[in-house]
């Protein structure tokens, strides 16, 4: 597994990201939950990062992963 650095720009309504966080879990990935609705400086954050208003966004390491793209995901986290 790897051990890069997860980040998950979200919100409490936000279905993928409720869907995106189980997924992580299942898979005992290790990550950080920024709350973008009540956080604006993390929105901003994640607006620059991303060029997104859309969640979730995911930081994986150095690499931005736009909605919740499985394939994408797995593929940065090795995870089979």
């Amino acid at each position: 597994m790897s051990e890069k650095k997860v980040k998950i720009y979200s919100t409490p309504t936000c279905t993928y990201c409720v869907a995106l966080k189980k997924y992580f879990e299942k898979n005992e990935v290790d990550y950080e939950e920024v709350n973008v609705a009540e956080d604006q400086e993390a929105l901003k954050e994640m607006k620059e990062k991303s060029g997104q208003m859309g969640v979730p966004v995911t930081e994986i390491g150095e690499d931005i992963v736009i909605g919740f793209d499985k394939k994408t995901i797995e593929k940065l986290l090795e995870i089979n």
